[in-house]
């Protein structure tokens, strides 16, 4: 079965560049998406309740996103993580691509629902 790409979109009351850490640096990844993350140049090791997943930077831009492939992904399959600004609002907005089986996209959106409560509190963003 084909993987279908999907985006989900978050308002996070937070700067650009305090949140754009918190998609980067192992210690702030560590605080919502993961359980550990190790990094060395454009490697990251995620660990998950002892399963760690290994994942290449594709390409990155200060304070506005940052793309990986896991290991396990197809060639054209990612992970990426955008920072835009509203024009209307000036509301910082969380930008999530990401991958699924058809079947399990709704079990994903929940989890990443989920990490993205986490990540607020712990940027100091309310919603």
């Amino acid at each position: 079965m084909a993987r279908i790409k999907y985006t989900l979109d978050y308002v996070i009351k937070s700067s650009p560049t305090i949140l754009y850490n918190f998609l980067t640096n192992p210690s702030g990844l560590s605080q919502w998406f993961a359980d550990h993350v190790d990094s060395l140049e454009d490697s990251y090791s995620f660990f998950w309740d002892g399963y760690e997943e290994k994942a290449k930077v594709l390409e990155l831009e200060e304070n506005n996103f940052i793309k990986f492939r896991m290991d396990e992904a197809e060639e054209d399959e990612f992970l990426e993580f955008r920072i835009e600004k509203s024009p209307v609002t000036g509301d910082t907005i969380l930008i999530i691509t990401d991958f699924a089986d058809d079947d399990d996209k709704e079990d994903q959106v929940r989890l990443w629902n989920s990490q993205i409560k986490s990540l607020i509190s712990r940027v100091g963003g309310s919603n």
